[in-house]
């Protein structure tokens, strides 16, 4: 606990409404499989992938999906390497993503045996009555495909996770039956899907206890949760997830389909922040940063904890009460008196800028920090420029006026 602690008071611990029992859960990273099928991403090199996992690791991150064994021999033949690279590593297991469709499960199976790692196989097929219908697939034709695939794949001795696309738009008859078709040819994990980021929390929680009490119903299976962002809600309906869920599914900044994935970031940071969990958070700063160069997206300014913009302020107010934290000596309070997110945490630092928004207090904390006497003269000349901008002003911008 942080010696600031009292000095907040939490309504996220109030206790007057119904909790939310959020838990610490396993995590699944998908940034190096749903993650590239972002229309927009590119496909980083193989070095890169690499780092991607060491980084996972690092972060407590139980597991990855390295990638489609059926997409191309390219695909399959880093499957392969990526498998290999995850037995150097203290914690994370690698998965594969199949259809259940026969030409997916001889590739998942040739992929384990040529990295002579068992991989978990995460076999899937879309649920929902909107899908079969435009799929023209009779429900009997789904249940052969999945009791095929699953005997297959056990058989030859891998982990199997069962997946439904599609799950928080399909009924529960049909849920029932498909998982339990699964779980009968030895699927040991089952996982719920926001395929098209459907769902509220509150769907979230309804399907993931109709899962449990209903499906599962006391076996020795586990339960995920994959989540998309469509609405918006990817986070929080992970967040939500943990309640239930053994574990929950996410990518680097929140890429993949369409506008993308739950954020595995923030959902890192806020089981932090919540309590589950005690990692380090620093890796997050590089495991971002190689997603953002090396997938072609970049982060915006404004991104949560590690956009560029979320440890700054030229806010005069907002400004104030950090440097009178910074003024007591005191890292954590002034993390803390204007930031829901600690920026030590994270290997980052509050920074205290001048624009038009700003009070004196920020020039002359400006001033100081760069070795400037604060004189009269050049605190109002500083000031006065920085009045009449429309925006912050640049360090270079601040040395010229500083210098006169």
């Amino acid at each position: 606990m942080s010696e600031v602690d009292h000095l907040i008071y939490d309504w996220n611990r109030d206790g007057r409404a119904v909790k939310a029992d959020y838990r610490a859960v396993e995590l699944d990273d998908e940034t190096l499989r749903d993650g590239l099928q972002g229309p927009s991403v590119r496909n980083p090199p193989l070095a890169v992938k690499k780092r991607l996992l060491q980084l996972m690791d690092q972060l407590g991150i139980d597991s990855a999906d390295i990638g489609l064994p059926g997409a191309s021999p390219r695909a399959r033949a880093e499957i392969v390497e990526l498998a290999r690279e995850t037995t150097k590593l203290k914690k994370l297991r690698p998965n594969q993503a199949i259809r259940t469709h026969p030409l997916d499960v001889q590739g998942a199976v040739e992929a384990a045996v040529e990295s002579g790692v068992k991989i978990e196989s995460c076999a899937f097929i879309g649920s929902s009555p909107i899908r079969r219908f435009a799929e023209s697939w009779s429900l009997d034709t789904m249940l052969r495909s999945v009791e095929e695939s699953v005997t297959t794949l056990v058989k030859n001795g891998l982990p199997v996770m069962f997946v439904t696309e599609d799950t928080t738009r399909a009924d529960p008859e049909t849920l029932a039956k498909l998982y339990e078709v699964a779980i009968g040819c030895g699927a040991k994990r089952i996982c719920a899907s926001d395929t098209v980021g459907h769902a509220t929390p509150e769907g979230v929680r309804n399907l993931l206890t109709f899962l449990r009490s209903d499906v599962i119903k006391g076996r020795d299976v586990r339960l995920d949760y994959h989540g998309h962002n469509d609405r918006g809600l990817g986070t929080i309906n992970a967040l939500t997830a943990t309640a239930v869920a053994d574990r929950v599914h996410g990518c680097a900044l929140g890429i993949g389909e369409r506008v993308g994935n739950t954020s595995m970031d923030q959902l890192i940071i806020n089981l932090q922040l919540w309590g589950l969990g005690d990692r380090d958070l620093t890796p997050l700063a590089e495991y971002v940063a190689l997603v953002a160069e090396h997938c072609g997206i970049p982060i915006p300014p404004n991104y949560p904890a590690l956009g560029s913009d979320a440890f700054r302020t030229g806010t005069g107010v907002h400004a104030a009460a950090v440097i009178k934290a910074l003024r007591k000596g005191d890292r954590d309070l002034a993390d803390r008196v204007y930031s829901g997110v600690p920026a030590s945490a994270l290997g980052r630092e509050q920074r205290i800028e001048v624009g038009p928004m700003s009070g004196e207090s920020n020039v002359l904390f400006w001033l100081e920090s760069h070795g400037y006497e604060a004189t009269p003269a050049r605190i109002a000349r500083v000031f006065d420029a920085a009045k009449a901008s429309d925006r912050l002003l640049t360090d270079a911008e601040l040395e010229r006026l500083a210098r006169g």
